[in-house]
């Protein structure tokens, strides 16, 4: 077989974590493999932070990021950067992950050059557009752009095969996320953060996280003030919130968490940190996606704050729980898991559903299926 050459594109740090595993094991096959690897820079700096932890190196950097950039834009600026890497290199694939915007122009720009498009992470639904806002449209419009899909589960296989898709095109791989934390926490790593967790091992520790653009405003005010309410509840519990760049989550998180002995706001963490407080925490609040697919893989129950996912599998198995953005009900919840030892356990012993940490070889395997037809 011809060598050919495979172009990934991503431009964010949830994209990055989980495309490396994908890329260093594309390097274990160059003498089928080209590896082109362009980056975005969606996000700039937590973006640079995975790519020095896994040791990835990009080709191009469209270094796109500027200050409170739109959704339009963001997709303008790739489609305009792209177009020209994909014409100069000639890739035989465009890999993209998830459901950012990132991807969906990336994807979009490979459809009009008529390069095949593999979808890492493929297949996740909630089915309501703006929920979560744009993820739930960039995937959809992915899809149905795609030649070959990644799926995590049988579920989200089974959503594809609902809209038609070709059911020889479609893999289920796990998810690229357990691959990345089965990595980072072989890793030793000295960290301040760590260093202070560990110096209070007796406390409870509950990692919170919350961004995204459909929880900004009063659900993102009703959760911070439960905290709040939780932290006066309990002496033994401490809260740990990597911050996210974005001004307005920076603003409210000052203003209701700030000035508090047990509140820890810090920078955002590097990756593998990142994974390593995972693993000291008691509780996960979080509306990330990753994080219902990551914590679980270190058997931490997660407290989902938002109103639905599209990681249904999280809820059936039991790692997971949707507790919304109401503050009564945040509070309930977390009270629950730390008062009731029974339900605590049973979520943290529930299976993860998201993969055995060998999705990258599965994808790769796959592709060189894909060209041997």
């Amino acid at each position: 077989m011809n060598k050919r050459k495979i172009a990934i594109v991503f431009g964010t740090r949830p994209e990055a974590i989980k495309m490396a595993p994908v890329i260093n094991e594309l390097k274990k096959h160059q003498n089928i493999f080209e590896t082109i690897v362009i980056v975005t820079a969606q996000h700039r700096e937590m973006l640079d932070q995975v790519l020095e932890v896994f040791d990835v190196i990009p080709d191009y950097d469209l270094n796109i990021m500027k200050k409170n950039q739109s959704l339009s834009n963001i997709t303008t600026e790739v489609l305009k950067g792209i177009e020209s890497i994909y014409i100069e290199e000639q890739p035989d694939m465009v890999l993209v992950h998830g459901d950012t915007t990132t991807s969906f122009s990336a994807a979009l720009a490979a459809y009009y050059l008529q390069i095949p498009i593999g979808h890492v992470e493929a297949g996740l639904r909630t089915y309501d557009k703006y929920f979560p806002f744009p993820e739930e449209a960039n995937r959809q419009l992915i899809d149905n752009l795609s030649d070959l899909f990644f799926v995590p589960t049988e579920a989200t296989k089974q959503n594809l095969l609902n809209e038609s898709k070709n059911e020889s095109r479609i893999i289920v791989t796990g998810n690229t996320a357990i691959d990345a934390i089965l990595y980072t926490k072989e890793v030793e790593r000295s960290h301040q953060v760590l260093d202070l967790m560990d110096s209070m091992p007796k406390q409870k520790w509950i990692l919170l996280t919350m961004h995204r653009r459909e929880n900004y405003g009063k659900p993102m005010s009703n959760v911070f003030e439960a905290v709040r309410d939780l932290i006066d509840s309990y002496e033994d519990v401490e809260i740990i919130m990597p911050v996210h760049l974005s001004p307005i989550v920076q603003s409210v998180a000052k203003e209701v968490l700030g000035n508090h002995s047990r509140i820890h706001l810090v920078a955002p963490l590097e990756v593998d940190v990142f994974h390593h407080v995972i693993a000291r925490s008691h509780i996960v609040l979080t509306d990330s996606g990753g994080l219902q697919e990551e914590a679980p893989a270190l058997d931490i129950p997660v407290l989902v704050l938002r109103d639905k996912t599209e990681r249904p599998e999280g809820l059936e198995a039991g790692t997971l729980k949707i507790v919304g953005t109401e503050k009564e009900n945040v509070v309930k919840h977390v009270k629950l898991l730390i008062e009731d030892s029974g339900k605590y356990n049973q979520m943290a012993a529930a299976e993860n559903p998201y993969g055995d940490g060998k999705a990258s070889y599965k994808i790769i395997k796959e592709i060189e299926d894909y060209f041997s037809e």
